[in-house]
């Protein structure tokens, strides 16, 4: 299936759009294809970057980017991590709260707790493997 097109139109310096004709003409590809495939490198190139996933991602948690915007520039999994990392984020409450006090040990186990003491015939087992 042909990717959808949109039509792009900026100014360049002359000497730019000079050497990309040449470079276009000596490879045998039209001008656009040029610019789109020198394009995808560079996009490629950038957000491989940690620094600039860094931004991205920041950009996603302050709301000034969306989701459909990472997933593009990141992928899909990528996407969707964020999107569960900022839910986290933004949970009320954030975390688990206890509420009152917890509970001591004698509460917890509802008996004392017996405190074990290696006998003689322990140690001597230990000391001496069975065969």
């Amino acid at each position: 299936m042909a990717e959808e097109r949109t039509r792009v139109d900026f100014n360049a310096p002359q000497s730019l759009v000079e050497r990309a004709d040449a470079l276009a003409d000596l490879l045998d590809i039209s001008r656009t294809q040029l610019l789109i495939e020198a394009l995808r490198g560079e996009l490629d190139s950038r957000l491989s970057d940690e620094q600039i996933q860094q931004k991205l991602k920041q950009a996603y948690y302050d709301e000034r980017v969306s989701l459909d915007t990472v997933e593009t520039m990141l992928g899909t999994e990528e996407a969707l991590r964020l999107k569960l990392l900022r839910a986290s984020l933004t949970r009320d409450p954030p975390e688990p709260q206890l509420e009152g006090r917890l509970p001591t040990q004698a509460e917890f186990y509802d008996e004392e707790l017996p405190e074990w003491k290696p006998s003689e015939t322990n140690r001597d087992n230990e000391a001496q493997p069975e065969r």
